[in-house]
């Protein structure tokens, strides 16, 4: 019995020290792959990474991983010299396979979600229109100001913003504000100066990890929401 219970005592001591250096080891594997997903797509922000499955170790020596979730916050992307902020965005890799000098890794396939808040969006017009929640899906209001003739005159108008295909044809997708109507009010070149203010296109694509696209969108009283997913994804690498 005393040997019995001398081995029950080695036995789970070892295995308390096992889950202590699994737990230090994943810990450290997650600031790692953080540290090399923000600077290898020159985030600004934060990056916070956690690895899914135990015991952690026995996936690295593999060079395989079940899943790996991604959360950035402070996301900036730019295209064409314009940034847009993304306030958070949340990515979930499957099947991640580990480059042989652990640096990174390509997952077979991911999904997540993004959020533009309508402070952000403001700011990515850069025509000096505020935009906030238009009252249902899909729809803003932005309300922006115009000089015709020494006057200054504000005005408001419901948009659409959808996600559409970039004109360039690589593939890439790129946020569209249109309104649907804009009160004209039977003054010559009023609709035309508003919608220089109102209407925008931009590209938000710019900075993701490669394979990882943007596929759906659609907005709230939080601001727009943008569905993403991908294959092949590349996460991060030397």
């Amino acid at each position: 019995m005393r040997i019995l219970r001398v081995v029950v005592i080695i036995s789970v001591v070892l295995g308390a020290l096992f889950v202590g250096v699994d737990r230090w080891a994943v810990g450290y594997a997650e600031n790692q792959l953080a540290d090399r997903i923000q600077a290898r797509q020159g985030l600004a922000g934060s990056t916070e990474v956690e690895i899914h499955g135990f015991p952690f170790l026995t996936q690295a020596l593999s060079h395989d991983l079940d899943r790996v979730d991604l959360k950035l916050k402070g996301v900036e992307v730019a295209a064409e010299g314009r940034k847009t902020r993304l306030s958070e965005l949340r990515a979930s890799f499957r099947g991640v396979r580990l480059d042989g000098d652990y640096s990174g890794g390509t997952a077979e396939r991911a999904e997540g979600t993004g959020l533009i808040t309508y402070a952000d969006l403001t700011a990515a017009s850069q025509t000096g229109a505020t935009l906030s929640y238009g009252g249902a899906p899909g729809k803003v209001k932005v309300t922006a100001s115009v000089d015709l003739a020494g006057r200054k005159l504000s005005r408001s108008v419901i948009s659409t913003i959808a996600l559409v295909d970039a004109p360039d044809a690589k593939g890439g997708k790129i946020v569209r504000v249109r309104a649907e109507e804009v009160p004209g009010e039977g003054i010559p070149g009023l609709e035309r100066l508003v919608r220089r203010q109102t209407d925008f296109d931009r590209n938000i694509e710019s900075g993701l990890p490669a394979g990882l696209q943007f596929s759906a969108l659609t907005s709230d009283e939080a601001g727009v929401h943008l569905t993403l997913g991908g294959s092949n994804v590349v996460m991060a690498g030397s």
